[in-house]
């Protein structure tokens, strides 16, 4: 019995195996779907917690000194470019360019070490603590979710650099790096909303 395959457009390609899922149509593709709307909401309510109490208290709820950008403002826009490195080896990939992904990811990987590395500086920073009042534990349970999702999303990446460097992939066997790097796009949209939330708005009273 002879291997096939089908790929994207549908062809049936006889002679290869049917290694891995194809296209947007892959199950993974429409799980991760689900879990970002899951994981989304999840923010959702989070956020909706620290609106409610800053509404109904006002400044008298925020702290003595308001949220900094110096780290926070580097950290963003670190975030943003590990996004546009991943988009850049997608597409690399999606063109048959195996260097391009590894590139891509790799640098979307460091870029978010770098991250988690300023987040880390950050908390440390914080003239409070998680028991301190309801301000620092909103904050810290907020970015705290954020960032366990941003190892996650790191883990992904470092799993799909070692498949990429393996030749797990090619242009019909290429959704397992699109799953991924969705999710990653996902983690920096969730912190633009957690940044504008904590270190923004505060600005706008």
């Amino acid at each position: 019995m002879s291997d096939a395959a089908i790929d994207r457009s549908g062809t049936l390609e006889v002679g290869r195996l049917a290694v891995g899922s194809i296209g947007h149509h892959a199950g993974g593709w429409w799980g991760m779907m689900t879990l970002i709307a899951t994981e989304g909401f999840l923010f959702v309510y989070l956020e909706f917690s620290y609106y409610y109490f800053a509404s109904h208290y006002g400044r008298e709820w925020l702290p003595s000194e308001l949220p900094s950008f110096r780290l926070s403002g580097p950290g963003t826009v670190i975030l943003i470019l590990s996004s546009v490195a991943a988009w850049w080896g997608e597409r690399g990939g999606k063109s048959g360019s195996r260097l391009k992904l590894l590139a891509g990811l790799f640098i979307a990987l460091v870029l978010g070490v770098v991250f988690v590395a300023l987040q880390l500086r950050e908390w440390s920073d914080k003239p409070f603590t998680l028991a301190s009042h309801s301000y620092a534990s909103t904050y810290f349970v907020v970015t705290g979710f954020h960032m366990a999702h941003v190892i996650a999303g790191l883990l992904a990446l470092a799993v799909l650099i070692l498949w990429s460097g393996l030749g797990y992939f090619d242009r019909a066997r290429f959704a397992p790096v699109s799953i991924g790097i969705v999710y990653w796009h996902f983690v920096d949209v969730v912190w633009l909303t957690v940044f504008v939330a904590f270190y923004v708005t505060p600005y706008l009273r």
